[in-house]
């Protein structure tokens, strides 16, 4: 009877470990892998709990989040000759881990060849660029431009790259001094230019008014001319038709005399006339 529960309890015991050995638990951020004999026989991608052929299937787990790898600082050399160090990191994630496993396997030999694609790529697009674009555009291009050429590179090793950022895009230290000062050098001639332009434009008004008003002026001034003839006309016409009797051009006579003594003596107490003057006649009442 003893010997009997001794085999019952190791029976139960050795159902226990194939039961426990079997069973597989996958969470929501991985991907389980169930092998055997070294080829994968299943690929299970969503979280729960599944079952394996004990001793004979074993399991592998690899990631199912997005990553991040981060490149050292590298030197690259643009378009017109110049260094600059750039500092990235790239964000990626496995999509088919079937094509992961067959073609690079680890996790390190993904990030391996991921920095050798996104280098040659990097280096490639700033090749091809002058260095003050890049600087103007502070490196947004490499960040949109470089996902889409890698990304067929990885398509084979089930691979998604999903971005690629520029953490750092600068200048060599020893080299700084001199791009800024070239760079404050052709930014203050542009300035320039657009200031002589400007003046040019300015000017251009300028002159236009000028004319303009000059033409207002002249045409203004002609219009008063006759606007005067024709009021000394009036008034001459006037003066005619008033004094046009003895009585009248007397009386005219008279009053002009007054108006003439009066600038005449403006300022004086004193007024010597000779006998035969307009004004004497009018004092002595000839």
């Amino acid at each position: 009877m003893k010997k009997n529960i001794i085999i019952f309890v190791l029976v139960v015991i050795i159902a226990l470990g194939l039961f426990s050995s079997s069973m597989v638990i996958t969470q929501k951020n991985e991907y389980t892998l169930i092998k055997q004999f070294g080829a994968v026989e299943k690929i299970i991608s969503e979280p729960g709990l599944s079952f394996k052929i004990p001793f004979i299937q074993n399991i592998e787990k690899l990631p199912n989040t997005i990553m991040i790898y981060d490149q050292a600082a590298s030197d690259v050399i643009t378009k017109d000759k110049k260094t600059m160090v750039i500092d990235n990191f790239v964000l990626w994630k496995i999509v088919d881990p079937l094509k992961f496993v067959q073609t690079l396997n680890t996790i390190s030999e993904a990030e391996r060849r991921i920095e050798t694609v996104t280098y040659n790529a990097i280096k490639t697009t700033v090749g091809n660029t002058e260095q003050a674009d890049i600087i103007q555009g502070r490196g947004e291009f490499l960040s949109t431009g470089i996902v889409e050429k890698v990304q067929p590179s990885f398509s084979e090793y089930g691979i998604e790259i999903i971005d690629n950022e520029i953490k750092r895009l600068d200048l060599p230290h020893e080299n700084k001094s001199a791009v800024y000062s070239r760079m404050i050098s052709e930014r203050n001639q542009i300035a320039a230019e657009y200031i002589a332009q400007g003046n040019e434009e300015s000017q251009k008004i300028i002159n236009g008014t000028d004319k303009d008003i000059s033409i207002i002026v002249s045409q203004a001034e002609a219009q008063a001319a006759e606007i005067r003839a024709a009021g000394e006309s009036e008034y001459m016409r006037i003066i005619s038709e008033a004094y046009n009797s003895p009585e009248r051009s007397e009386f005219y006579e008279f009053i002009r005399s007054l108006d003439a003594l009066k600038i005449t003596m403006k300022g004086e107490k004193t007024l010597f006339l000779p006998i035969d003057s307009p004004l004497t006649r009018l004092f002595v009442g000839e």
